[in-house]
């Protein structure tokens, strides 16, 4: 396989994950209370997993590193407890998630902004910063409205943010989609 078949199914993939992303931000926006609850039992379940990993992990390791299997149960205890409480008490596990949400989607902003200074020169690297301006936005929108909107927030921004990233992801792949076709095109490609 050539570069440019590698690249052309490179773009290809990308194309059809930003189709889906497009897909799952909608859906999410669309039903943002059961979004921003299915997140936070996921997460209370990975937590619990993960607590468990960490508790099991430290019983294996106890001969080697004795001092490491109080730290290792400590940590498991820590997550497993986490867990449970947003298992339990989702509504404060959903207030906490939107508040690192919130800090998230400003760490995103900035990256995505940095990013398509970066590629400026690509074409549709403009998406780009669209996509770091919005992010940047629901950002602030979300510590405006915290945490009385904890409810629908989750699903709703974070919808409206994976929303805007398959769109931005979509153009720009188009474009190097496009720029690839006229460089297979010109008399001068290999």
């Amino acid at each position: 396989m050539s570069a440019n078949e590698a690249i052309h199914r490179a773009t290809k993939s990308s194309i059809i994950v930003s189709i889906l992303m497009i897909v799952v931000g909608l859906c999410a926006i669309v039903v943002p209370e059961v979004f921003g609850a299915a997140v936070v039992l996921l997460l209370g379940w990975l937590l619990v997993f993960g607590g468990a990993v960490h508790l099991a992990y430290a019983w294996h390791i106890r001969h080697h590193h004795g001092s490491g299997l109080w730290w290792g149960i400590l940590i498991g205890l820590i997550y497993v407890a986490i867990g449970i409480y947003m298992l339990v008490h989702p509504g404060a596990g959903l207030a906490s998630l939107t508040l690192i949400l919130a800090i998230y989607l400003f760490m995103e902003a900035a990256v995505e902004l940095m990013m398509s200074f970066h590629l400026r020169r690509l074409k549709g690297s403009g998406w780009l910063m669209f996509d770091g301006i919005v992010t940047f936005i629901l950002a602030v929108l979300i510590f405006k409205t915290w945490p009385s909107s904890s409810a629908w927030v989750i699903g709703t921004l974070v919808g409206i943010s994976i929303l805007f990233s398959g769109i931005s992801r979509l153009m720009l792949s188009r474009g190097v989609h496009g720029e690839l076709r006229n460089a297979m095109k010109s008399p001068l490609a290999p």
